[in-house]
């Protein structure tokens, strides 16, 4: 039977130096909750005239 998803995290940044450690604040996140189960992990971008907006998101399944 496949993992029903049923938690999604978002993580967002627009400024330069937190978008350098977008990676670490996800991977820490992971360490903290090792009973969700990554199924997918999509990124995006996104911009305007001024920002830079970066987001990885995750798509999990933690058991219920």
């Amino acid at each position: 039977m496949e993992p029903r998803l049923n938690l999604v995290k978002v993580f967002t940044a627009t400024k330069a130096k937190d978008r350098e450690s977008i990676g670490e604040k996800v991977t820490s996140w992971i360490d903290a909750h090792p009973n969700a189960r990554v199924l997918k992990a999509q990124v995006t971008q996104s911009s305007d005239r001024e920002f830079h907006c970066f987001s990885i998101i995750l798509l999990c399944a933690e058991p219920g």
